[in-house]
């Protein structure tokens, strides 16, 4: 893929400067995801500028999956993860996994019992929440804290054999109950969990917290720049704790930045778990998503995310990102790549009265006017046609220069034609109009001299090839930040999500393969969906529509 320089950021100077300083020969980043769920754009950000930051200056990408803890890891997850990440354009020059070095981390943490920094506590979950105190009172020493080093490291080799229950014991850091910091009042280092592990099988019932495998983690690969997002800020403390009492050679620097959140959307892999657990969305691959699986079946490329990611920038502080500024990217990277054709979802028959019966005739059309390589296809027209059925009103409104009885519209590539005749049902709804065309204005070839206000595509009726389409709006409708605290994000799922409707298509996409994209005269760029088109039938995902009123 390119390497393609970021704009300068308050991390990449701190890199260029210990570069320059000397304090780094090289750099490694890491990109260490848990594998309980799917990565969603707001990772996407996390794997570009981790990536592109070694790319640009010559060193290694760790990719690193934070599997501590069993209960809700799974293999599904790390294949998907390893995909999402291939598929961004990016390779990894190591793939590690945190329970590969569990045995390490035993071991540093025997180091820290020796040291008298670490305890084996019989307070329960609850019961140390409700003695860690608050941000103005400090919390309450463990009746547990200062049981001897011998009688620590017997408890702790114990409860690595299975002698205790799930939640009996921990192991605690001793540091300071009274520190303003909450992360540094005696914070759990390992838990007791009877689990299987996706990995290590059953061979481990005691895990790592997540303050205590990450720092051990990025010492022992020798990252060098542990790039983070802002939640993890108040850990940085504990994080530079474990590094030093656990003595490791390597000193990761850790440093923070914003994370990505996006208008009608979540950033949370719980919140996603529930929308696939309820229902709610057809899978983690839901082109409503936010995933990554979801962005690609929608249609979105690496290219677009890879942009937008560098486009929205490294930041201190939080902020919120349009969602139009994604489509805006996505806009960008097909308007030169995909072919342009004909597609009508709602489709009302159009007779032409006037031509010839059983004649069918072969007009040229361009592929993309905005990219003359290419080429040109040949496209069917014959006495029956469907176009839109709002490219039609019975009693149009001021300026509407569509079809309407007596009014003459050009047929997009083909010739123009006068609305004649209006067919009704029973329930008086227009099922087929009736029209005249006029076989001097050919385009390309009009020697008629007429000049209308409307062009409108079609199909030939003949020839056209059955469709699905599936149009998207926001999954999550937006709220008032006030009220947003009290309710839920499932009350704000929108209903009207997605749209499927039956149409047609040019007859030349049958048999066009999944992941293929077009742009579809007047109603924006769509993918072919990978799940669902079949060989008689291709389904069709929009990825977004022609217009916009973001600007960058």
């Amino acid at each position: 893929m390119e390497n393609k320089q970021a704009p300068s950021n308050f991390i990449r100077n701190i890199i260029l400067n210990d570069l320059e300083s000397g304090k780094h020969k090289t750099i490694v980043t890491r990109f260490p995801p848990e594998p309980n769920g799917y990565l969603h754009i707001g990772h996407a950000k996390s794997i570009v500028l981790n990536f592109d930051l070694a790319d640009e200056f010559g060193g290694k990408t760790h990719l690193r999956f934070d599997d501590t803890n069993p209960l809700k890891e799974d293999t599904e997850y790390v294949e998907s993860i390893k995909e999402d990440v291939r598929w961004l354009g990016y390779e990894w020059d190591g793939l590690y996994f945190a329970s590969d070095y569990f045995e390490e981390m035993y071991q540093r943490a025997v180091l820290l019992i020796k040291k008298g920094k670490a305890y084996v506590c019989d307070l329960s979950p609850e019961e140390i929440r409700a003695t860690r105190g608050t941000l103005t009172e400090p919390g309450k020493e463990s009746p547990y804290r200062n049981r001897s080093v011998e009688e620590n490291l017997d408890l702790f080799e114990r409860m690595r054999k299975g002698e205790f229950k799930d939640g009996e014991k921990t192991l605690r850091a001793k540091i300071d109950m009274a520190s303003p910091n909450l992360n540094m009042r005696d914070p759990v280092l390992y838990r007791i969990l009877h689990a299987t592990h996706h990995n290590t099988g059953d061979k481990w019932c005691i895990y790592p917290m997540y303050d205590f495998a990450h720092p051990l983690e990025d010492a022992i690969e020798g990252v060098t720049h542990s790039i983070c997002t802002l939640e993890f800020e108040d850990h940085r403390p504990l994080y530079d704790w474990v590094i030093r009492e656990c003595e490791m050679e390597c000193q990761p620097q850790q440093i923070e930045f914003a994370r990505l959140n996006m208008t009608n959307t979540v950033m949370s892999k719980r919140k996603l778990k529930l929308l696939v657990d309820n229902g709610i969305v057809d899978g983690w691959d839901d082109p409503r998503m936010p995933t990554i699986a979801g962005l690609r079946r929608r249609g979105y490329t690496p290219e677009a995310i890879r942009e937008f990611c560098r486009a929205i920038g490294v930041a201190k502080s939080n902020s919120t990102v349009d969602y139009q500024m994604l489509e805006h990217f996505i806009r960008e990277d097909l308007k030169l790549k995909a072919p342009r054709t004909m597609a009508i979802l709602r489709p009302l028959k159009v007779v032409i009265t006037n031509y010839p019966e059983g004649q069918v005739e072969w007009l040229d059309a361009e592929n993309n006017p905005e990219n003359p390589e290419m080429g040109t296809r040949k496209i069917p027209f014959s006495r029956e046609i469907y176009i839109e059925q709002d490219d039609f009103m019975e009693v149009p409104p001021p300026k509407y220069h569509r079809l309407y009885p007596g009014n003459e519209v050009r047929l997009k590539h083909a010739y123009i034609i006068k609305c004649e005749e209006v067919i009704k049902d029973e329930a008086g709804n227009v099922v087929e109009l009736r029209c005249t065309y006029d076989p001097t204005t050919k385009s390309g070839q009009d020697t008629s001299g007429k000049k209308v206000k409307g062009t409108i595509h079609w199909v030939e009726a003949n020839h056209a090839l059955p469709a699905e389409f599936r149009l998207y709006e926001p999954l999550i409708l937006e709220d008032d930040q006030e009220e947003e605290e009290n309710k839920s994000f499932l009350e704000r799922i929108n209903p009207n999500s997605l749209e499927v409707l039956q149409g047609f298509v040019e007859a030349q996409l049958k048999g066009v393969a999944p992941q293929t994209k077009f742009q579809f005269f007047r109603h924006g760029y769509f993918n072919v969906d990978p799940k669902y088109t079949t060989a008689e039938k291709p389904v069709f995902n929009r990825i977004v529509s022609l217009k916009s009123s973001f600007k960058l």
